[in-house]
């Protein structure tokens, strides 16, 4: 009853009406966030695409300005490589929707990057839509909640109105790339951010250690670590005094920094 009286509305029929007609990007994206509004109350919205050559572009949201500088502007700056819904949009086999928590590694909320990035924003839960549009580049639509998590009559709406977001979410897509300013960002810088993550400590620590470096970045504990690269947890304990100690740390802190303070350099 829940699912069906809210999306049965009047009003609900004027969004998608709204949502359809001849509009520009911007427009239809105020539309598609009207139309989810409908299914599940948001506290932020963000319509980014992820470029597998490229840093991602923001190409809609409803953050207040100043967050918006403190979060999306130092989130392009480099800190996306340790996204989890960076690394999920850019596999081939993508969900059409995912709970954030759920894409997360065992210890992403105790990762320096959550600190950092995520925990200041204050959410509580996120809905995100994936849409992959080409072989490079996955639009994603992020659906926050800052005050509780979403209901389980919500979460049935939004799936219910999945196929109508993934919709919107292509023909917003085919608006902006058809744009004369679309084009994608320094696809040299984001090169340069890869390769600094990729061989962070290298000519210091060996091949290994870097994985773990990697891996330890994006928020897995020493547990997860051993799963994703099949060695023992001890194994992955002796590895990470090793790097530790050659990279002159002492904490998941000070590594996050030390790489952070690597990528400013760009």
């Amino acid at each position: 009853m829940l699912v069906s009286k809210r999306l049965n509305s009047p009003e609900w029929y004027e969004a998608l009406g709204r949502l359809v007609a001849d509009a520009d990007g911007l427009e239809q994206a105020d539309a598609l966030i009207d139309v989810v509004s409908f299914a599940a109350q948001d506290e932020g919205t963000c319509l980014l695409a992820f470029h597998r050559d490229a840093p991602p572009q923001i190409l809609h949201h409803t953050i207040n300005p100043e967050d918006a500088r403190h979060y999306l502007d130092r989130y392009i700056a480099g800190p996306y490589l340790l996204d989890p819904l960076y690394q999920l949009a850019m596999k081939p086999d993508k969900p059409v929707m995912c709970r954030f928590r759920d894409a997360q590694p065992d210890r992403f909320r105790s990762s320096e990057y959550y600190h950092q990035y995520c925990e200041r924003t204050h959410l509580v839960d996120e809905m995100d839509f994936v849409l992959g549009v080409s072989d490079n580049t996955t639009v994603v639509l992020v659906v926050a909640r800052r005050a509780r998590m979403f209901s389980k009559a919500e979460l049935q709406r939004l799936q219910l109105i999945s196929s109508i977001v993934s919709n919107a979410m292509r023909n917003i897509w085919n608006r902006w790339s058809a744009r004369g300013d679309a084009a994608p960002g320094d696809s040299a810088l984001h090169h340069r951010l890869t390769t600094e993550f990729e061989n962070f400590g290298e000519g210091v620590l060996t091949a290994r250690e870097r994985q773990i470096t990697q891996l330890l970045l994006r928020g897995h504990s020493s547990k997860s670590v051993a799963r994703e690269l099949d060695i023992a947890p001890g194994t992955v304990m002796v590895h990470k005094r090793n790097l530790f100690s050659k990279l002159g740390i002492t904490s998941q802190y000070e590594l996050f920094s030390l790489f952070i303070s690597n990528l400013s350099r760009y």
